[in-house]
Order: structure tokens, then C-alpha cells, then sequence
């Protein structure tokens, strides 16, 4: 039973995971696990709560069904988490492999710990401009000066220049700002993020870029030139391959928070 409610627990934060990966989580570290987890899935498939829609390689995919995130809600198991999808739609359009490498950086990066402060596929948008764009993982753990840590995985599927824009895009969501201030009085400006969105947040959250899909030394080749492409970006980004972090490796840094450039590239909103 134990087994059943931490995998239930698992894909409510993670939406898609293989047996390997809960086997990784919910069994002790010495141990392999992945029997006890399989035949836990069987049977919360068998009870309508989980579902398989594909595979990632030899390996199924495992996600939710509604009726599995409603226990889960009902149980008061997780933070709420409005709009939340149960993965396998994704997983149905191809996306499986993608939504496990997510898996596979979550679990790299906390291992055990802090996993339901992990949500995935959370949108960003600024409706005034048009911007909007889904942030892989957003990992909920506080530091000094700001609330979370966005985290975007490339599979390697996408091209060079696909990704570069995918980084800039969170120095356009950082630099917008909005005006406030009544009717006929002077007003001020403020970055629309620290308003509206990480409202207790100092500085604009950092970006981990994670590369994955590729031998390693491609994945090396893609990290330059994902260096290069953002040169001069006035967000704090950094980046690593998986395999590295998988292996504890440290972080390289590509990007500094520089909020005084920002405020120069963006322009500034009208008063009223």
C-alpha cells in the first residue's frame, strides 16, 4: 500500500515517470525496487488511479488519471496545483521521452528531497505583449533572495537557434514592466514578474538550462554554442549537461541578472 500511495505521490508532482525512476525514489538506495514498483503500478492501473500510454524506449510511461489526481486531491497529498494535467496527452503526442529526461533532471538535481515542490509545465505569459511560453519544472525552495528556480530540459530535438530564443524569452518576461499609480498622478513603473508573479522575490529567478538526448561530447558542442548564442543576456541562466549532473558536476554560468540592462532594453509603459 505504501508503495502505491509514494508512486501516486510521484506523478502527482512529476506527471510522467518510467518504474525505473519511481524505483529510484520510493525504495531504499541500496536496493533496486523496480518489481515492487511494477506490480504497484498493475494494480493502481487496475484500480482506474494510473495509466500507461507509451514508452521511452523498452520502458513504459506512467502517468495519472484524473481519477488518480482527484485521490490525490482528496487526500489533501499535494499542494494545490490548478490546471494541472495528468501527463498523458503529452505522452500520447510524442512527448514521453521529453517529459521522462524532465523526470530524470528532477530526480539528478533533488534526488528524494523536495520532490513535491516541483511542479512541470508551468506557464509564464504577459498578455499585453503576447509573450507565453511553458517552463519545463519550477522547483519551489527559497533562497535569500528569491522564491523558486526555473529549470528548462532539451532533449536535443529541438534546433540551435529554437533553444537560444526559448533562453532570451525569459529576459523578455523579466524586463516587461507595468505602470501604477492613480488616474492624473505621477506613477511608477515595476517589473511586471516581481508584481504579479514572484512576489517575494528580490531578483528575477535564476534559469538551470539542463541538455540532454546527445552523446556527451555533442552535448558539450550544444553548451558552447548555447554560450554563445546568449552572450550578454541580462538574466541569471545557468547550464549543464545531465550526465553531469547526474554525476554531481558543477553548473556553468552563461548569464548574469543585470535588472539596470534590462530596464534599458525594454521600454518603458505609458502612464495613464
Amino acid at each position: 500500500m505504501k508503495v502505491r500511495a509514494d508512486a501516486l505521490r510521484m506523478l502527482g508532482c512529476v506527471r510522467i515517470a518510467t518504474v525505473r525512476q519511481m524505483a529510484e525514489v520510493i525504495t531504499k538506495e541500496e536496493s533496486d525496487g523496480r518489481s515492487y514498483v511494477r506490480r504497484a503500478m498493475n494494480k493502481l492501473a487496475e484500480l482506474g488511479l494510473a495509466e500507461t500510454n507509451g514508452k521511452d524506449g523498452k520502458h513504459q510511461i506512467w502517468n495519472l488519471t484524473p481519477a488518480g489526481q482527484k485521490a490525490l486531491a482528496d487526500g489533501n497529498e499535494l499542494p494545490p496545483r490548478p490546471r494541472a494535467g495528468t501527463g498523458a496527452k503529452a505522452v500520447l503526442a510524442g512527448f514521453g521521452p521529453h517529459g521522462v529526461a524532465v523526470t530524470d533532471m528532477i530526480l539528478a538535481f533533488g534526488g528524494r528531497k523536495h520532490l513535491t515542490d516541483w511542479q512541470v509545465e508551468v506557464n509564464h505569459a504577459i498578455k499585453e505583449t503576447g509573450l507565453t511560453f511553458n517552463t519545463d519544472a519550477v522547483l519551489a525552495l527559497p533562497t535569500k533572495t528569491s522564491e523558486v528556480r526555473l529549470f528548462e530540459l532539451d532533449n536535443g530535438t529541438m534546433s540551435q537557434a529554437r533553444l537560444a530564443k526559448e533562453v532570451w524569452d525569459y529576459e523578455r518576461y523579466a524586463g516587461h514592466r507595468v505602470w501604477e499609480g492613480a488616474r492624473g498622478t505621477n506613477g511608477r513603473t515595476f517589473p511586471f514578474w516581481q508584481r504579479h508573479r514572484y512576489t517575494r522575490s528580490q531578483t528575477f529567478p535564476r534559469l538551470h538550462v539542463v541538455l540532454a538526448g546527445k552523446e556527451e561530447h555533442l552535448l558539450d558542442n550544444r553548451l558552447q554554442a548555447l554560450a554563445d548564442d546568449v552572450k550578454g543576456i541580462a538574466v541569471a541562466v545557468w547550464v549543464n549537461t545531465l550526465p553531469r549532473l547526474q554525476r554531481g558536476e558543477p553548473w556553468y554560468e552563461i548569464g548574469v541578472d543585470d535588472p539596470d540592462r534590462r530596464r534599458e532594453r525594454y521600454p518603458e509603459p505609458a502612464g495613464r
